[in-house]
């Protein structure tokens, strides 16, 4: 299983490169895997069904005792079969749905296998706190899905609408999870609910737990999320709010039900929501004119009616439940694969337009009517024998005296005839010939026939929930297997405890009385109401109008919130940051019992020459009247930060300041080209007498927090031990570049994000109508250029840059591509020169700089700077169309290739038994070099080098290239104009 779930992870990577190769045949591929994971499960069923659970863990956090661990009991078995065998038919589907469609394929089919894998993990997993990940994280997977036609507005509302619902309901289940795991001492949900805490924090916990399933399982009152999401693409509709998603929070209810259905919470928040849930969805199913919403109303009500009957907790309503979830997987699934069939062929899935389909397609209404009546519970479906279950065990609970046994009777029985309703509708809308207002035969709808694949997986599916109900006595020992574990009747019942069982006939029973007459009287609801349209509102508000109001208050109060904290005053802003630094300090400070001083006029004599120039161009630059003077003037200060740490023993700091502050200042200088070049050139400086206090405030407070924090320290400090650590456990002598690679290798790749997210906000700022950072490369970059011509030496000719041959020897040769493409007046042969010898030398030293840094100063993140300082040189020289030709390459692609380096070196060693970013070396003699040692936190370094060299490559994109281009345009119109 965890295998299964590790592969679950990788292969939408690969799927990604086969649908762009392969286009929509790539799903057969993706198919392979969840049919892996069925063949898996059948091939553990005779464990199972011989009483043994499947187990399998692995300790992915230790030290907060969290982990993976995969536990396959007969639930879990048959979620099992229900993920991955519905999500390999419907992936098989989608090659003949999405048949010569490229619109974004690869991305929905590596987010759809994705998804199946979440759901996987979801019902297999025994960590609570991981069924929490899961669960959110097929909430992101979903809205990925949802919204898949993102050009569409109804599209991208129903995919945030639903991962705000489910996300809210997945916080409160996280608070619930903790409350357990508190409460009992272990994630591990077996354990939980074999403890069967009890208690006021149960309850609560179970509240907020309740809460998280119902907003999955679109129980009202977030009932509303799920027609919405019918905006989907069918397969997504039939996956997702059939057989996976919706499945999660009656997965959930099912197993806490036998340990917690007597809890005093449990049954009135589930069973009436449910019940009103189930009345609520099917009273809308028979109101609606397109397919996909009749199934997709008809969904929640029959979500209403799973949630009522396996809340009850008894072993008859169990069993009765499992047969509801296995025949609702089956038949909504291949009802929704058939609508998608029909939309796919005619363009339209409005009853109203369709007439006379079912003679023209007789293979797919027969296996339509065999799905609606296991929905209906007609016999001999699996739909009909859990049904019968359900009443009989609400039934024997509602005569022991149970008010709930009652409510949930009635309310199957009321479901059942709204269910059979929405049924006819469902089949009539689709297939039936229909008459026109008058009374006259609607003309026919003329029907394309499908390819018989495109029909297979409805109509397997179809044929499985009629194979379930005849096969039920064979599945009844298995089902047995899980209802066993929850009580005969429920606490204080007084009905007869007799052992319940699933069969497709039980005798003239009061139950099967019930059915029939539900299904009578549906069949007369459906002829009265087969003409409603649902046009108009039967309430003045709904769910969705609480939630669209809700959402409008939330817009309204981020604008009030927005208008008062965010002027768009850069001054107001860092003046309370400010503020809160001097006020938050100063309390802690003062609040201290005692101040321990230990200071030194100086450490080194460095020191107090330093300090002064410091001072007084940090004095200078608030005096400054031109942005570029200033600029300079703070950079100074950041230049003796780095003879202060190169003076105190600290190199690699030394190194990368001064690194850093190169790289600023160039960005700085790049933002000043566009903006006044003195400072209050357009606003003066407001409250100077204020701003000098609050300023002299911060300096004295951080003063006073350096002079207490030297004496503050009462215990050896941890660095003491870092250089044996970086030496004995990282294998390396630097130890800031292993502290950063590998002690702290977490930190470093949240600091990784961290610069991707800075590069992609500054160019989503700059670049204004398209993110594509090739401009400089595909707009002018001389033929020359290219790899034929660099065999010889460039010259420069009228035409441009050339290959150098006999009639043009004597043109002046060209350093640099880029440079004949610069103003005379801005161009320098001699920077062109210098540029041109010192490039490749440079990008040689920060090769070196990557690789000895684990045992000398560098590293990957100082090489970057290095290589990127010599992208900063090709720009200065020769322009935009210079930077072009030095890195002819995506910033994005360099960004993405280091953070995915970076992550792969923390996955791949959990497949060696090892924990995430650990690392290992290797070592051999080589002869004429000698000893040499490899350590793979290396590879680690080489991500961090890449994602700083596309940093600064897209900030010279942005900055530099893009603002230069704009620039032009702009000169361009006015000229023109």
């Amino acid at each position: 299983m965890l295998t299964i779930l590790a592969i679950f992870a990788i292969a939408p990577l690969v799927i990604v490169w086969l649908a762009r190769v392969w286009g929509a045949r790539a799903f057969i591929a993706a198919a392979l895997l969840p049919a892996a994971g069925f063949v898996h499960a059948a091939s553990v069923t005779p464990q199972i069904l011989s009483g043994e659970t499947v187990f399998e863990t692995y300790a992915w956090i230790p030290e907060l005792g969290i982990n993976i661990s995969m536990r396959m009991d007969f639930l879990g078995l048959l979620m099992a079969f229900i993920v991955t065998g519905v999500g390999a038919l419907v992936l098989m589907y989608c090659a003949w749905y999405f048949a010569g469609k490229s619109t974004d394929l690869p991305q929905f089919a590596a987010v759809l296998l994705a998804f199946s894998g979440a759901m996987y993990g979801l019902v297999l997993t025994d960590d609570i706190i991981m069924l929490v990940m899961f669960w959110e994280l097929t909430s992101i997977l979903s809205y990925l899905l949802i919204g898949h036609y993102h050009n569409r507005a109804v599209s991208r509302r129903a995919a945030l609408q639903a991962l705000l619902v489910t996300t809210l309901g997945g916080l409160l289940l996280f608070v619930g999870a903790v409350l357990l795991v508190v409460e009992t001492g272990t994630s591990s949900l077996s354990t939980i609910l074999a403890l069967a805490p009890t208690g006021p924090v149960v309850s609560a916990a179970l509240v907020l737990i309740i809460i998280g399933g119902l907003s999955k399982s679109a129980i009202f009152p977030f009932h509303f999320w799920l027609p919405g999401a019918m905006a989907a693409p069918t397969p997504v509709s039939a996956y997702l709010h059939a057989a996976a998603m919706v499945k999660a929070g009656i997965y959930l209810f099912a197993r806490f039900a036998p340990t917690f259905a007597d809890d005093p919470v449990w049954r009135p928040i589930i069973i009436s929501l449910g019940v009103f849930t189930m009345l609520l969805g099917g009273f809308q199913a028979i109101r609606e004119t397109d397919l996909k919403r009749i199934l997709a109303f008809g969904t929640v009500s029959q979500l209403g009616l799973l949630t009522t009957v396996l809340a009850m907790g008894t072993q008859a309503t169990l069993l009765a439940g499992l047969g509801l979830l296995l025949g609702h997987a089956l038949f909504k699934s291949a009802l929704f694969l058939i609508v998608g069939v029909i939309d796919r062929q005619l363009s339209t899935r409005n009853i109203t337009e369709l007439s006379g389909v079912g003679r023209q397609a007789p293979v797919m209404a027969v296996f339509a009517t065999i799905a609606v009546a296991t929905m209906v519970g007609l016999p001999p479906t699996i739909g009909f024998v859990a049904k019968e279950g359900a009443l009989t065990g609400f039934l024997t609970e509602a005569q022991g005296g149970s008010a709930w046994g009652w409510a949930g009777f009635i309310g199957v029985a009321l479901g059942s005839v709204l269910t059979m309703a929405y049924g006819c509708r469902f089949l009539w809308g689709a297939f039936a010939t229909k008459k026109t207002a008058d009374g006259t035969t609607q003309e026919r709808t003329e029907w394309p026939d499908p390819p018989m694949g495109f029909l297979s997986a409805p109509v397997i599916l179809a044929s499985l929930s009629l194979l379930a109900g005849v096969a039920a006595g064979w599945l009844d020992p298995a089902f047995q297997l899980y209802a066993t574990t929850a009580p005969l009747v429920s606490a204080g019942s007084t009905a007869d405890p007799h052992a319940a069982h699933l069969a497709l006939w039980h005798g003239f029973e009061p139950a099967l009385f019930v059915s029939a007459a539900a299904l009578i009287l549906g069949g007369a609801v459906f002829w009265v109401t087969r003409t409603a349209t649902g046009t108009d509102r039967v309430l003045r508000f709904t769910a969705l109008d609480v939630y669209n109001g809700v959402m409008r208050g939330i817009d309204r109060l981020s604008v009030v919130t927005t208008s008062l904290t965010q002027r768009g005053s850069l001054p107001i802003y860092v003046a309370i940051i400010f503020i809160v630094f001097v006020g938050a300090e100063t309390t802690a400070l003062l609040s201290s019992p005692e101040w321990r001083i230990d200071l030194a006029a100086w450490h080194t004599p460095v020191q107090i020459v330093v300090a002064p120039i410091m001072i007084l161009a940090g004095v200078l630059a608030i005096r400054a009247t031109k942005r570029y003077t200033g600029v300079v003037l703070v950079s100074v200060t950041g230049v003796g930060m780095v003879v202060l740490f190169a003076t105190s023993g600290a190199p690699d700091l030394a190194l990368t300041q001064i690194l850093v502050e190169t790289v600023t200042l160039v960005a700085f200088a790049l933002v000043l080209r566009r903006i006044p070049a003195r400072m209050g050139h357009h606003n003066r400086s407001v409250a100077p007498i204020a701003r000098g206090m609050l300023a002299g405030a911060v300096g004295l407070t951080m003063a006073a927090v350096a002079v207490v924090a030297t004496g503050a320290r009462v215990a050896d400090p941890i660095s003491n031990e870092f250089p044996p650590l970086a030496y004995d456990f990282g294998h390396g002598k630097n130890v800031v570049n292993v502290a950063l690679v590998d002690l702290r290798g977490w930190d470093t790749m949240g600091e990784l994000s961290v610069l991707i997210l800075a590069a992609t906000g500054v160019a989503s700022l700059v670049f204004v109508t398209d993110r594509t950072d090739l401009l400089s490369q595909t707009r002018a970059v001389p033929k020359a250029a290219s790899r034929r011509g660099r065999r010889r030496p460039l010259v420069e000719t009228g035409d441009g840059v050339a290959a150098q041959t006999v009639d043009n020897r004597s043109n002046p040769r060209a350093w640099l591509v880029g440079g004949q493409m610069m103003k005379e007046e801005t161009r320098s042969i001699m920077l062109e020169v210098i540029v041109r010898v010192l490039f490749h030398t440079i990008i040689v030293v920060s090769i070196y700089l990557l690789f000895a840094g684990h045992n000398l100063p560098g590293g990957g993140f100082a090489g970057g700077l290095v290589a990127g300082m010599a992208l900063v040189m090709r720009y200065i020289a020769g322009g935009r169309h210079e930077l072009g030709a030095a890195a002819p390459t995506d910033a994005g692609m360099l960004l993405g290739a280091g953070m995915t380096i970076a992550v792969l070196t923390a996955i791949v060693p959990m497949f060696f038994g090892m924990a995430p970013l650990e690392s290992t070396f290797w070592e051999a003699e080589i002869a004429f070099i000698g000893h040499i040692e490899f350590v793979t936190s290396t590879i680690f370094d080489i991500g961090v080098y890449l994602v700083v060299i596309g940093l600064v490559l897209d900030v010279l994109r942005s900055l530099g290239a893009e603002v230069d281009r704009q620039t032009q345009e702009r000169r361009q119109r006015l000229e023109r104009a």
